[in-house]
């Protein structure tokens, strides 16, 4: 259930992030949505939920008497305000080579005392990782469940997408540079120390304490072409308001500081769409990326997820 509830705000929060201000929901939909919100209430220790009485008379039907319908009440969520950060930090490479100088940068943004401060308990402080003489650069926003307990980026079923996105690119994921904007994961109240359900985008004073770290690893690896995932690492790059929906900027080349960007929506639209329109509007940003770094692309490359 936890899984499921998980993957809901995950979709809802992408599809606001794409501009969608409206979604159809089936009544099937809204009876398995019911499903869960019984079983969670049924879970909790707090006891039996509060049942509250409706009319009888209910659209599209003639039925007497009185009928019930389970209200949830849960514990107040509590609430936990988003910090204020200090500035952010100035981070000064070391002289040396490329391994050196990543090594200073990971050493330095693990021990991070703000970073520390904001990540959950038995949770790590997200890096970069992959090759440092890459030539693509993709850029993430924010650690999830699955990276916070890592410590890397990517590594959940968005993850998976995008290690075969590149393999569609003719590369391996160690061949490319794989990164977020983020540290840590945006955390949001939980109930009685449980773990957190879903993500929140993080603020602009949460994005603007981890560019630093950012713009060391882009200092490091000199990348050709970063490619932005998704709306917040677009923001984070471009500016917060220098777009109102992603549909506005993707597919188009823009700049962060003297690197090209591409900006292209996160593979988890993938996974909620699961459409050949989707993973095409993707992949002919991608056939963008390799023909600046000069990548060589096949005529079955060309033609994935041509509508047939």
């Amino acid at each position: 259930m936890r899984a499921t509830l998980h993957a809901l705000t995950e979709e809802l929060r992408r599809l606001k992030t794409a501009g969608v201000t409206s979604v159809s929901v089936s009544p099937e939909s809204m009876e398995q949505l019911r499903t869960l919100v019984r079983a969670r209430a049924a879970a909790m220790p707090a006891g039996e939920p509060e049942r509250q009485p409706q009319s009888s008379a209910r659209k599209g039907g003639d039925r007497t008497g009185p009928s019930w319908e389970p209200k949830v009440v849960a514990p107040p969520a509590p609430q936990t305000p988003v910090a204020t950060l200090p500035l952010p930090p100035t981070v000064k490479l070391p002289e040396g080579d490329k391994q050196m100088q990543w090594d200073a940068r990971q050493t330095t943004v693990l021990r991070d005392p703000v970073c520390l401060e904001n990540i959950s308990a038995n949770k790590k402080v997200m890096i970069g990782v992959g090759n440092l003489d890459a030539t693509i650069f993709f850029c993430g926003e924010a650690p999830g469940a699955e990276e916070e307990t890592q410590g890397e980026p990517f590594v959940g079923p968005a993850g998976q997408l995008l290690t075969k996105m590149i393999g569609a690119m003719g590369l391996k994921r160690s061949e490319v540079y794989i990164g977020n904007i983020m540290n840590w994961r945006p955390k949001m109240p939980t109930i009685d120390g449980r773990e957190q359900i879903g993500n929140r985008p993080p603020t602009a004073e949460e994005l603007s304490y981890c560019l630093p770290y950012l713009r060391a690893q882009l200092e490091v690896v000199k990348p050709d072409v970063i490619v932005a995932l998704g709306a917040t690492a677009a923001r984070g790059l471009l500016g917060a308001d220098s777009f109102k929906t992603l549909g506005e900027i993707r597919g188009k080349w823009h700049a962060f500081g003297d690197h090209p960007v591409m900006v292209t929506y996160h593979p988890s639209y993938i996974l909620q769409t699961q459409s050949n329109r989707s993973k095409r509007v993707i992949w002919e940003d991608l056939l963008q990326v390799m023909i600046r770094t000069g990548l060589p692309i096949s005529d079955k490359q060309q033609g994935f997820f041509k509508a047939r």
